[in-house]
């Protein structure tokens, strides 16, 4: 009955819903159709089959029944940054196939403490302060971290190293001849910034802190920040996350707008390589598609699931980190100088 629910709230067919749901075909569904299933399911507390017969039959699953609170420690919402939102995607397809039941999502602003005592795991979604977690920890010791940044081994957490990332990149742009790189991104103990700082000082190119732009990270400070850096010399930029490069590439591309009528094409240097972390599905239809460093956000998902629940059920004590690798998607973003 749920499942003809689901359909009729989100306007699809119920084979539709069991698809998406079920996680069979990965194309059954727009992303954003996916994104509205799932809230109706949650809305309605639906649960996998299995889940359900085991309550009917009177026998326990082994995960069945796990309340997991998500907590977003850097952002408002889900809607501010991609990476996160599918990261969070694939948390919440692997909760479900895992018969957990999704206890929460809050921001750390949001977050109410003493009701993560109801829930059997946290799950925090980018870096949090050391007060924030002494928080969470009255109430559970059952938390996995999921980021681009270590923590010094503090809960068990996922990660694909930032600075690894950065250096990757980095080293990409300076292979076609790139040296006077720009930087757009969080400048405050940024594992990211670290590595665009470190692979010039390693390459004895000095920093040029006009070169550098700190912003949130968003779609429209990569916007602003490259328009302060076209004030400069620079061929390359290495922006932090993809949402601020498309950005940057927005930028870009108002320089050169197209001739109608009397409208004349500005000059700019269209030689200007991007570059930046994340890999997330908008990459890949941008103008130019982005190069990019890719972090496995769906493995990364459920590796933070399974670790969890390994936690939950006391099969490990000691604090883990699962470390994923990164590689570059060279697309049309960057040339040689």
């Amino acid at each position: 009955m749920s499942l003809k629910k689901i359909a009729e709230m989100v306007g699809v067919s119920p084979s539709t819903v069991s698809r998406v749901l079920n996680n069979t075909v990965s194309t059954c569904a727009s992303p954003e159709l996916k994104e509205k299933i799932w809230e109706a399911a949650h809305s309605l507390n639906y649960v996998p089959n299995s889940y359900a017969r085991n309550l009917k039959s009177g026998v326990q699953a082994d995960n069945s029944g796990y309340r997991i609170a998500v907590i977003l420690s850097r952002f408002h919402s889900l809607d501010t940054d991609p990476f996160f939102r599918e990261l969070f995607q694939s948390i919440e397809e692997s909760l479900f196939a895992s018969s957990c039941l999704l206890h929460s999502v809050s921001t750390s602003e949001q977050t109410d403490f003493s009701s993560l005592a109801t829930a059997d795991g946290v799950i925090i979604l980018g870096r949090c302060s050391d007060d924030f977690l002494i928080q969470i920890r009255k109430y559970t010791r059952n938390i996995v971290g999921v980021d681009r940044n270590p923590t010094n081994y503090k809960m068990d957490e996922i990660i694909c190293n930032g600075k690894t990332a950065a250096i990757k990149a980095m080293e990409h742009l300076l292979s076609l001849g790139h040296r006077k790189i720009g930087y757009i991104g969080d400048c405050s103990s940024e594992s990211r910034y670290v590595g665009y700082c470190e692979t010039l000082i390693a390459r004895s190119i000095p920093l040029n802190y006009n070169y550098i732009c700190s912003t949130d990270q968003t779609f429209d400070s990569g916007f602003l920040a490259m328009q302060t850096l076209l004030r400069q010399d620079i061929t390359a930029v290495f922006c932090a996350n993809d949402i601020s490069a498309l950005g940057a590439l927005k930028a870009l591309s108002e320089l050169h707008p197209a001739k109608t009528g009397n409208r004349k094409m500005a000059k700019t240097d269209s030689r200007i390589s991007v570059i930046s972390i994340d890999n997330i599905s908008l990459s890949q239809t941008s103008s130019p598609l982005l190069t990019t460093v890719n972090v496995p956000k769906e493995d990364m998902g459920r590796m933070a699931v399974t670790v969890l629940l390994d936690r939950i059920k006391h099969k490990h004590s000691e604090c883990v980190r699962v470390e994923f690798p990164c590689k570059i998607i060279k697309r049309d973003s960057c040339h040689p100088l």
